[in-house]
């Protein structure tokens, strides 16, 4: 039986051009009461099928790879645009060998320089758990494929937490989540790494923002850093809008129940001990050194600036931490001066987008950490396919560009100035989108969210919280909505409760 609230639910084939032009595919937009007495096929349940569907045709997509790309030709793997580095690693890192990740130091012989493992402590845990659901026995081949196999079962299961997340967490929008579900770029990248793992902690974790949840929500952000280091950056603006709500506790019972649920789980993984006492693992430590240590790689400015110039870019460590500090300041400046205090979401897509644009490295993978913000923080279709097609053709130019340097003097693929165009399409994109989102903060009234009045609704505590400590416009925002109050109150057309 349908509830009163399913009626109250925003529709995308209603309120959306793009949806309702998309819906025509399928016998056009669907009418308010067109479920009636179906009440399994809830917008939760639609919208996580769908997700598990584009994610199987993701793996249908590797097929080439499977077959024998991976194993049987350096070039194949790139010409299909099948790559993973799931199977790679599997004997790269000594899972075959069943190595102890951080513990066992890799053979040189199979690593490729690559001493330890170079991945977070609960990514490693995902990875050795698939390990062990592998098949022994048989050609090594056939025990990476299994290993593909079992991370994918494993990453399928993310990907329906993530699908499930962003459609809860905004309880008048889950059609939203279709955005997540159904982005081709999520569907060709999901299977490249295990960034899913942490992408799906960090929608639990917003999922229980909404829902008010502050130390769940720490709990899980702590575990999505855990996996990945970029979650951590979401601490950020929850700080920047608690600050400006007045409610610290908020923040506090969040951030503390983030360090201690990173610390449970990587203090013992982190800490040797011996007669000298206590030390600092190199195993732990290998993920925080490589990626300080690690040169300009594929998909960034800076290496799009260097192959412009021939320079080097010794130093890019210290410009993109210069413009990281910058561009936080600046989203930071941005939450306490807007007109009106912007949603959760959208800081924390602008946060992490920030975090992408100023990297070393942009593996094709890393668009998998914006899909669920974005879909949360700008759910309007026409503006997340715009940058969905840049990141679609960077996802194929990076692997021809492969192709082109790994096939010797045939050159078969795309030179370096094809690849330089794709990487401006993928950074014009993320920045178009990006322009969106601050315009939506500047101008409220554009926010697609807000148009029914809503303050927040993923926002949690801070949901419909007053204003308590803002700068410039969102100051004189404040004190003209005071004085309208008194004005209500004198002539007795309201309180200041009201």
């Amino acid at each position: 039986m349908r509830s009163v609230q399913d009626d109250q639910l925003v529709r995308p084939t209603v309120e959306d051009g793009v949806a309702v032009a998309g819906s025509e595919l399928i016998g056009g937009p669907v009418g308010r009461r067109a479920l009636l007495g179906v009440s399994w096929w809830t917008p939760v349940r639609v919208i996580a099928l769908v997700a598990i569907g584009m994610f199987a045709l993701g793996m249908v997509q590797k097929l080439p790879c499977y077959n024998h790309g991976w194993f049987f030709g350096a070039t194949t793997q790139y010409t299909h645009a099948c790559y993973s580095d799931i199977p790679h690693l599997y004997s790269g890192r000594g899972f075959d060998q069943g190595l102890i990740p951080y513990f066992d130091r890799i053979p040189q012989s199979v690593s490729g320089g690559m001493d330890y493992l170079e991945y977070p402590v609960l990514t490693g845990l995902f990875m050795e758990v698939a390990a062990v659901f592998t098949p022994g026995g048989g050609s090594i081949q056939h025990r990476e494929q299994m290993y593909w196999f079992a991370n994918a079962g494993m990453l399928l299961a993310c990907t329906a937490v993530i699908a499930v997340c962003v459609a809860r967490t905004h309880r008048r929008r889950p059609w939203d989540a279709l955005l997540v579900a159904l982005a081709p770029a999520f569907a060709l990248t999901a299977t490249i790494n295990w960034d899913l793992f942490a992408v799906a902690l960090t929608a639990a974790a917003m999922l229980m923002w909404s829902r008010g949840r502050t130390v769940a929500t720490g709990v899980l952000m702590g575990l999505a850093a855990a996996a990945k280091l970029y979650p951590a950056l979401l601490l950020g603006p929850l700080l920047v809008l608690c600050l400006r709500a007045g409610r610290p506790r908020a923040f506090l019972s969040a951030a503390g129940a983030a360090v201690g649920s990173w610390l449970v789980v990587n203090l013992p993984v982190m800490l040797t001990h011996d007669a000298g006492g206590f030390h600092i693992r190199d195993g732990w430590s290998k993920f925080y050194r490589f990626s300080q240590e690690r040169p300009i790689d594929f998909g960034s400015v800076w290496l799009f600036i260097s192959q412009r110039t021939g320079n080097p870019l010794d130093d890019a460590n210290v410009y993109a931490e210069l413009l990281m500090l910058l561009g936080c300041l600046g989203i930071a400046a941005l939450g306490l001066c807007a007109p009106r205090r912007p949603r959760f979401a959208q800081l924390a897509f602008l946060v992490i987008a920030l975090f992408i644009l100023v990297n070393k490295v942009y593996s094709p993978q890393y668009v998998l950490w914006l899909v669920p913000l974005a879909a949360l923080a700008r759910p309007k279709w026409r503006d997340f396919l715009v940058w969905q097609a840049c990141e679609v053709l960077y996802y194929l130019g990076i692997w021809f560009y492969l192709a082109y340097t790994g096939s010797g003097d045939k050159h078969q693929g795309l030179p370096p100035e094809g690849y330089q165009l794709a990487i401006v399409l993928h950074l014009l994109g993320t920045l178009y989108l990006c322009a969106i989102v601050v315009r939506d903060i500047l101008k409220p009234e554009r926010d697609v969210v807000r148009r029914d009045g809503s303050d927040d609704p993923s926002g949690g505590l801070l949901d419909g919280a007053p204003d308590i400590f803002v700068f410039g416009p969102a100051r004189r925002a404040s004190r003209h909505a005071e004085h309208s109050d008194e004005v209500r109150v004198q002539w007795g057309t309201g309180s200041r409760s009201s």
